[in-house]
């Protein structure tokens, strides 16, 4: 569990389905973002793995909502806060 300033960070895995052959510059893009701590191409039902830093819950929403749903190609994420 990472601590900031006393304050619990909010970690989160946002799962990503992208349009086909654009899975690299997906990855490329959240890999550049400093509030993603790692990010995978994987095999399955979604097409990229994401895990993501932010410092507080009500930080997630627009992280998700203004920055990865906005990338070229991303077509769904569904996300899993951790515990």
């Amino acid at each position: 569990m990472l601590i900031i300033m006393g304050d619990i960070m909010v970690v989160a895995f946002a799962l990503i389905v992208g349009d086909a052959g654009k899975e690299k510059k997906i990855l490329e893009h959240l890999k550049s973002m400093k509030e993603v701590e790692e990010a995978f191409i994987v095999y399955g039902e979604y097409d990229i793995v994401a895990k993501i830093n932010v410092e507080q819950l009500k930080d997630l929403d627009p992280f998700l909502t203004e920055k990865i749903r906005n990338i070229d190609g991303v077509q769904m994420t569904s996300t899993m806060i951790a515990l």
